[in-house]
């Protein structure tokens, strides 16, 4: 799936730890990610290290502080050493809570030519994935059981963007 993109860079909102980000990572030049936890934002940075990857900065952001910095709203001292304008982004990674997305990452997802979607809540990835696919095909999906003996199941769905 990922391996199709061929071209961009990679944005991902809730990247926690980095698990997602730098495997990922090795498909795109740039990586950037955001998490609003500072102690994961430490972790990813050293999950990095420890993994010898160095395409990617991470940036402790909230999801909507993340859309308010990409529309041009709103300027965070957070990014003063970042570009934003020079990142070609082809791809969003988005792995929200139980809640799912919001109405402005949404729209914001929804301008990407890719989104890869991680849910660990099927009532609220079908939620979301009801606006998405006004805009998006879903290519590939994903269920995956990593909490046994429980009724969780972690949900991975790939989606491009419909040509007009």
């Amino acid at each position: 799936m990922v391996k199709s993109i061929k071209e961009g860079e990679l944005l991902e909102t809730y990247c926690g730890l980095g698990n997602f980000t730098i495997p990922l990572s090795k498909y795109f030049k740039r990586v950037l990610a955001t998490e609003i936890s500072k102690s994961s934002i430490k972790s990813a940075k050293e999950n990095c290290k420890l993994n010898g990857v160095d395409n990617i900065e991470f940036v402790r952001l909230s999801a909507s502080e993340l859309t308010q910095a990409l529309k041009g709203e709103r300027e965070f001292r957070r990014l003063k050493d970042i570009d934003l304008d020079s990142y070609n982004f082809s791809t969003i990674l988005v792995d929200p809570p139980r809640g799912g997305l919001d109405k402005d990452s949404l729209d914001l997802v929804s301008k990407f030519d890719n989104i890869i979607y991680i849910s660990c809540n099927p009532k609220t990835l079908k939620r979301d994935l009801e606006t998405i696919i006004k805009t998006h095909n879903i290519k590939n999906y994903a269920l995956f059981d990593q909490f046994p003996h429980t009724e969780h199941i972690e949900s991975g769905v790939f989606l491009r963007k419909i040509k007009s």
